[in-house]
């Protein structure tokens, strides 16, 4: 079994460091690299149809928050499962593809950044990198029967890197002539007359390996940093750093900034909602996300802060993260 560290993200060890936030983030889409190098023609005529989509959602946070709402865009490369594309590769393709379709991502963001993220500090790393994906983890709230259940048929969520959204199902099976333990069937917490259960795979484990994470858990990890949820010992996680328009890309993904500012008027990255246009292929996992952010405890400092920069600007930003979570999956994609 392999042990889990703690993180610690609150105020007890620093101040919470403030974030400027967006009333809206949009995500206008997401492709593996193989299909940005080699199915461009796909791309562009997937990014034209985003972006009457996204003067939509524009339009709307303007009627609700007011002329001067503040939307940025943002997209999320799939370097973390992918790592056979070199970033100019990928990234000019993926660019001119927008420009051509007239659609602006103001940031880009690579997929490993949610996995661990230099620490920056003026634009320089300083220190290690942050363990981003394990800090979350190390947040994720046990359900009350893995707590309380030591039958020995399965492991919590902490050892066996699997999370559901209620009790699982029972086999039943008879330990003597006196005691059989009936079937029971799954059941999703506060379900109303018929459950939807989920159950889903954060995470491998291996002797001789790291951990990989899952997408879904990344993808979870992705929107936390979207919503400005995340710290490490006070400090903002995967801060977007400027990269001017012109600026070669790096030879590796790893040396390029988990999160790039490519607009330098953009409204911040960080935003009181998401909106994600991904393909319906994605609907399973933008599900699993739903149940992942669910069983997520939130550091209390930084929820408060957020509530209450919401607050002085008029905006009401839900207590469950969850729900400041929206999603739109594209047919024919």
């Amino acid at each position: 079994m392999i042990s889990q560290p703690t993180y610690r993200e609150s105020s007890e060890e620093s101040a919470v460091a403030r974030l400027p936030m967006a009333h809206l983030s949009i995500e206008v889409g997401h492709f593996s690299l193989d299909e940005i190098v080699y199915e461009t023609d796909k791309i562009r005529a997937e990014f034209r149809r985003a972006v009457p989509l996204v003067r939509a959602f524009t339009e709307s946070a303007r009627v609700e928050f007011g002329p001067e709402a503040r939307v940025s865009t943002c997209y999320l490369a799939d370097d973390y499962f992918q790592t056979d594309h070199k970033p100019a590769e990928v990234l000019d393709r993926l660019l001119g593809v927008a420009a051509d379709a007239g659609l602006t991502i103001d940031y880009l963001a690579r997929e490993s950044g949610c996995h661990e993220a230099p620490a920056y500090s003026g634009g320089v790393v300083v220190g290690e990198p942050v363990p981003v994906a394990a800090m979350v983890a190390a947040r994720l709230i046990a359900q009350p029967e893995e707590e309380n259940t030591a039958n020995g048929r399965r492991p919590p969520t902490t050892e066996s890197g699997w999370l559901c959204n209620g009790r699982r199902e029972v086999a039943g099976r008879t330990r003597s002539a006196m005691h059989r333990e009936e079937y029971r069937h799954p059941q999703e917490h506060g379900a109303r007359e018929h459950s939807i259960f989920i159950d889903v795979e954060l995470w491998k484990d291996s002797v001789d390996k790291p951990r990989r994470w899952s997408c879904p858990f990344l993808a979870a990890v992705w929107q936390l940093l979207r919503l400005g949820m995340l710290r490490y010992e006070g400090a903002p996680v995967a801060e977007p750093q400027p990269w001017p328009d012109g600026r070669d890309w790096p030879a590796t993904w790893q040396d390029l900034p988990p999160v790039v500012r490519l607009e330098a008027g953009a409204a911040p990255f960080t935003a009181y909602r998401t909106m994600s246009m991904l393909p319906k292929r994605y609907l399973p996992i933008e599900h699993a996300v739903r149940v992942i952010l669910d069983h997520i405890a939130i550091d209390d400092t930084v929820a408060a802060r957020v509530i209450a920069q919401g607050g002085a600007e008029d905006v009401a930003v839900p207590a469950k993260v969850v729900e400041r979570v929206g999603h739109l999956l594209l047919e024919g994609t």
